[in-house]
């Protein structure tokens, strides 16, 4: 039977278990180690191998490689050093590529940013703001190579097919007529009641007040005046105070017909300017009729020359060549910034969702108009952003090849070029150059290279 310990004799008891735990020949235990957190490393590189070697392969080398070959001429088999490089800045071609990747980089990103921002603050203010967002959006689900294409027919010079000359020339043919007749003439004979000087056409004898002036035309095919009504002899002045006349295409389809004579099958000319000019000043102008006839009413007695100016001779107004050596670079960055500014418009619009209204209200309490309160608070809660935006889109020109390529025809291509097309047609389009391109594709990556490590900076410094 165990006995119990109490008091003293217990406590003597712990004292000298403590005191044999405690001697000076026990050995301390030593410290758990601390639990690692995540995969052993063995397990960590398994999983990194992979991308490490697609890296290798489809960036280090090709970098590796294409600067090896930027050293070496276009047959790979003589070592030229530098003279690639020489030649970017030396060549005038090369050089209009630099200056266009310049226009590029100064033009496209500023508009798409400011068209961004634009587009994003007026979303917060309408209904339909994500419809809207939604039909901005819409061209980025568009690749650039058929973004290209759309804009190549955007821009054909037939107002017929473009869509851009078709709203210009009906806006400007709503303020000015554009009818013509180019390459109308009179008849090259002495019978011929009018002849051609300086590219007008003048009566060959000055006309009578209350004579009737016939001005017969050829040159023209039928098909320029199709639909048009028939032409009629005019009348004579009434009094004397007034001279008429026709002007009408003095031919007959098939054959046949009076020359310098109006017929009942021939077409009246219609919109034709008329001018009365004696001593060399003009005196009344007038525009003809349907049917060809024109009249010019109150006008003194007294000879006159009648006088179709140069201008009902020329081509109608066409629109605008856009797809011409002075127009192509910016047509094409009208292209890009209709894909891009959707892009930027989300991209602002998530910061601006994230801007304290507070500050706003605040502002606009203290009696700040709305333009005060979006350039002193907005736009700047709304930099960083904005230069992410920028200078994304800086890289993004930079490399812009697809829309140069599509949209510029073939016989404007050199004033439409950019560094990355001109890479491609140097070492595959037919220039065979490889090392000349290799060399443009170094100088490429050593522009894009301090934007993208600008972006990556602000991007660890937006994480802190």
């Amino acid at each position: 039977m165990t006995e119990r310990l109490d008091g003293p004799q217990a406590a003597g008891g712990d004292d000298s278990a403590a005191g044999a735990s405690s001697g000076p020949h026990d050995t301390p235990a030593e410290p758990t180690p601390a639990a690692r957190l995540g995969p052993s490393p063995k397990l960590a590189v398994m999983f990194l191998l992979p991308a490490v070697l697609l890296l290798a392969a489809w960036m280090i080398y090709p970098l590796v490689y294409s600067i090896w070959r930027s050293l070496f001429d276009a047959t790979g088999g003589t070592f030229v050093g530098l003279r690639n490089y020489i030649s970017i800045f030396t060549d005038s071609g090369t050089l209009t590529t630099i200056r266009n990747n310049i226009i590029w980089v100064v033009v496209a990103p500023v508009v798409v940013t400011v068209l961004g921002l634009i587009f994003a603050v007026l979303t917060e203010r309408i209904r339909w703001s994500t419809a809207f967002k939604l039909v901005l959006f819409m061209p980025m689900a568009v690749s650039l190579l058929a973004a290209g294409v759309i804009f190549r027919l955007v821009y054909e010079q037939d107002p017929d097919k473009g869509v851009a000359n078709a709203i210009i020339t009906t806006v400007h043919d709503a303020f000015s007529s554009s009818a013509g007749y180019p390459g109308a003439r009179p008849r090259d004979n002495d019978q011929a009641p009018a002849v051609a000087k300086g590219g007008a056409v003048v009566t060959r004898q000055p006309a009578q007040a209350g004579t009737p002036v016939l001005i017969p035309l050829v040159g023209l095919n039928q098909d320029a005046v199709k639909g048009a009504a028939p032409a009629k002899a005019a009348a004579g002045g009434d009094g004397g105070d007034g001279l008429s006349g026709t002007v009408w295409l003095d031919v007959v389809r098939g054959g046949g017909g009076t020359l310098n004579q109006v017929d009942p099958q021939e077409k009246g000319l219609a919109g034709v300017t008329v001018e009365a000019v004696s001593g060399g000043v003009v005196k009344a102008t007038t525009e003809t009729a349907a049917d060809g006839t024109f009249r010019f009413a109150g006008l003194p007695a007294g000879s006159y020359d009648v006088r179709l100016p140069q201008s009902n001779f020329a081509a109608p107004f066409n629109g605008i060549t856009w797809l011409g050596p002075s127009l192509i670079t910016p047509a094409i960055i009208g292209a890009y910034i209709w894909v891009w500014a959707g892009f930027a418009m989300v991209l602002i619009a998530a910061g601006l969702s994230a801007i304290p209204r507070d500050a706003l209200e605040a502002a606009r309490i203290d009696g700040a108009t709305e333009w005060q309160v979006f350039r002193r608070i907005t736009v700047p809660l709304l930099a960083p952003v904005l230069l992410v935006v920028f200078v994304t889109m800086i890289i993004n020109v930079l490399k812009v090849f697809d829309l140069v390529f599509i949209i510029a025809p073939g016989s404007v291509q050199p004033q439409a070029n950019v560094i990355a097309l001109e890479m491609w047609r140097v070492s595959f389009g037919g220039g065979g150059n490889q090392g000349m391109g290799s060399a443009l594709s170094i100088f490429l990556l050593l522009l894009v290279v301090p934007f993208m490590i600008f972006n990556i900076r602000r991007f660890r410094r937006d994480e802190r």
